[in-house]
């Protein structure tokens, strides 16, 4: 029965205290992430002790999986043993029923509903639970379910008797990582990656790469073994993801942001400009190597899609214009020419469709929108927070294409994601695709300025993987609870949970403060006159984005001595030591601006001896020293952090900015006490600008 049902139900016999009985009732349960489409509970429990793992039918190696992860997961949760067995046995029991042969990964033509093969359902008594589905990977997904359904009990942990009926609103859900923007993570990151979008039923996986694997003849594009994928280390992520039922979909760049192959000489000729950013269609040779790349990475990957890019033409009808041609005409040759190719092949290609964004091909040119192919899938993309978005996927669903949705996670530019930002467009992208019939959706996660940490970003990926699971939106304001109820121990998730709201909130105070992203405005001078100023207007904001830093430190270092070995809990500790760091810096030039200030109209040798000899040039506890302790001590944290996640590729570039941040306060060091050394009783003490006046 629906809730629905039962409300018209109670209402005819006026039972209001039954329905608020029921009510109660299913908030006594665990949140389940994603938000299951029908769950009834009932009276009694099944506890776990003396549970075994059970087949119905003959497994294959996709069951044994799911049985082996449920087995693993449940003897966590008990600290007993829960065995596996093949045959029938004696004894209460989960039993995996797979009634069907269903493919194990999404294939071009999945549904979402009832219908989809990986629609899945669980019945919970108190003698035994089954879970039911037509495929492996709906049993897989009714055992992240069911993992999620273990509850404190007396004497031990115990699942709720209920009745589980569930199903995917959108047929596909995945996530992007970006490869080739900033650093390239280590293939163990991309497997957590992968372990977490499974765990939260994402079944794509999207390998965006310009030119970050090692694809045969191209070899000097990426000579540092580090600044890219060998093909045996992307077959190893494509056998990881199979496993936990994800297809690894090959996310390339074939038309436009291919500059790391075209500042090579061998391939400048092919870049418009050359050494540009996108294909010169007047070059013979562009399609061929277009052609070439197409074919490895199809070969490479077995998914029934590839995504080919063709987002961002910044030198589209610009320049190389060939007389008597229509340079978006030839564009669009070039996209239908490749979703033709990869038909013959048994392939559909995406695209990104720029409908609405600034410099949108198809925004400029909307003529287009019925040349594209129809044989292809559109990927209409949006990361702003907006009212709504149906301008962005109606123009393409109104001309017949079919479309994924394409939200972000908004962390490419910040010290910490913005996780009101990410929310909303997410929540806000996936609605309207449905409004549409979209096909599903990708979450993408991009790296442009090449600082940030991943793992930051790993509720992220799980909200968008439960966003597109689920047929409602999902609650922001309980995610970061639920969240870490699954992904933590129960004495560390409130600590967690605590430090992801604590950071989120400092992440938008900062933006707010700086009228700039965080990790832009990161490295900003704060004495930097507009700079300044705008401190002066928000000192009580940055005072609390400091507070709340200090807060999430305290958070995560209790969390990080309840389980010193999680993985995650350092990267969040150092989003907390850099907001705080950003707010010293900028309360300090406040503060230092207040002493110029005074010192401009009462020179007092006394205050400028505090002030300046003191306050800021004291040697061990200066603001200054402060600040070059601080900058010091972050920079070997975050070299550690990076390292865990990623290959050394582009550390140095990320490296150098602290050491330039060290060089500064140096030379703002020096500028003070020239200062102390100079200034003459009697004279007009200088400005603060005097700091930034170097030698």
């Amino acid at each position: 029965m629906s809730l629905n049902q039962f409300l018209r139900v109670t209402r005819s016999v006026g039972f209001a205290g039954l329905l608020l009985a029921a009510v109660s009732a299913q908030a006594q349960h665990r949140s389940i992430l994603p938000q299951p489409q029908q769950i009834e509970y009932g009276t009694g429990t099944l506890p776990l002790a003396n549970l075994s793992i059970r087949f119905a039918t003959d497994p294959n190696d996709s069951d044994r999986f799911a049985a082996a992860q449920l087995a693993a997961g449940l003897s966590n949760a008990a600290h007993v043993n829960i065995s596996l067995r093949d045959k029938q046995s004696t004894g209460p029991a989960i039993t995996l029923n797979r009634t069907s042969n269903g493919p194990d990964l999404p294939t071009d033509t999945d549904v979402a509903g009832t219908n989809s093969r990986e629609a899945y359902s669980i019945s919970i008594t108190t003698d035994g639970a089954e879970i039911r589905s037509g495929s492996s990977a709906g049993l897989f997904y009714g055992v992240q379910t069911l993992l999620q359904m273990v509850e404190p009990g007396n004497p031990g942990a115990a699942f709720p008797v209920a009745t589980v009926h569930d199903w995917p609103a959108l047929a596909y859900r995945g996530f992007m990582m970006d490869f080739s923007e900033g650093q390239l993570l280590r293939v163990s990151e991309v497997e957590r990656q992968l372990d977490l979008l499974a765990r939260f039923k994402g079944n794509q996986y999207y390998f965006y790469s310009e030119m970050g694997v090692a694809w045969d003849g191209y070899d000097a594009t990426h000579i540092d073994p580090d600044s890219r994928y060998s093909k045996e280390q992307v077959k190893q992520v494509i056998e990881y993801a199979r496993q936990r039922h994800i297809d690894v979909v090959p996310c390339m760049e074939l038309y436009g942001h291919m500059h790391q192959l075209f500042r090579t000489e061998q391939f400048a000729d092919l870049g418009l400009p050359r050494y540009g950013d996108e294909f010169d269609p007047r070059n013979p040779r562009a399609m061929q190597v277009i052609d070439d790349l197409f074919g490895q990475a199809t070969a490479l990957f077995p998914s029934a899609w590839c995504n080919v890019g063709f987002d961002e033409p910044w030198s589209l009808g610009k320049i190389g214009v060939t007389p008597g041609k229509d340079p978006f005409a030839t564009f669009v040759e070039y996209l239908r020419h490749l979703a033709d190719r990869a038909q013959s092949h048994g392939k559909r290609i995406i695209y990104w469709a720029d409908v609405e964004n600034p410099s949108s091909t198809l925004r400029t040119h909307p003529e287009l929108i019925a040349q594209l192919p129809t044989n292809a899938i559109s990927g209409p993309w949006q990361y702003d927070v907006l009212p709504t978005y149906d301008q962005f996927i109606k123009p393409l669903a109104d001309a017949g294409h079919p479309t994924l949705v394409t939200p972000a996670i908004f962390n490419w530019n910040e010290i910490f994601p913005d996780y009101h930002h990410t929310f909303t467009n997410i929540n806000g992208m996936v609605a309207a695709g449905k409004k549409y019939q979209t096909l599903g959706m990708i979450n993408t996660g991009w790296t442009d300025c090449a600082q940030t940490l991943y793992r930051q970003s790993l509720p992220g990926i799980a909200f968008g993987a439960a966003a597109g699971w689920q047929a409602d939106v999902v609650d922001t304001n309980s995610f970061f609870k639920n969240y870490t109820e699954i992904m933590y121990p129960a004495t560390v998730a409130p600590e967690v949970e605590a430090a992801l709201d604590e950071l989120s909130q400092a992440e938008e105070l900062f933006e707010e403060i700086l009228h700039n992203t965080t990790q832009h405005g990161f490295w900003k001078d704060p004495l930097e006159p507009e700079l300044l100023t705008r401190l002066l207007k928000h000192q009580e904001p940055c005072r609390k984005a400091r507070l709340l830093a200090e807060k999430a430190e305290e958070h995560i270092h209790r969390a990080m001595g309840l389980a010193p070995s999680d993985p995650t809990l350092n990267s969040l500790m150092m989003a907390a030591r850099l907001f705080d760091y950003l707010g010293m810096k900028c309360l300090y030039a406040v503060e230092w601006n207040g002493y110029f200030s005074e010192l401009h109209t009462n020179p007092d040798e006394k205050l400028v001896h505090l002030y300046i000899g003191v306050q800021i040039v004291q040697q061990g506890n200066g603001m200054l020293a402060d600040l070059t302790d601080a900058v010091t001590n972050l920079r070997e944290a975050y070299r550690q952090a990076w390292l865990e996640e990623s290959t050394p590729y582009r550390l140095g570039a990320a490296l150098e900015k602290w050491d330039a941040e060290a060089r500064h306060w140096q030379e703002t060091h020096a500028c003070a006490e020239r200062i102390l050394r100079t200034y003459k009783k009697g004279e007009t003490f200088p400005t603060i600008d005097a700091l930034r006046t170097k030698e």
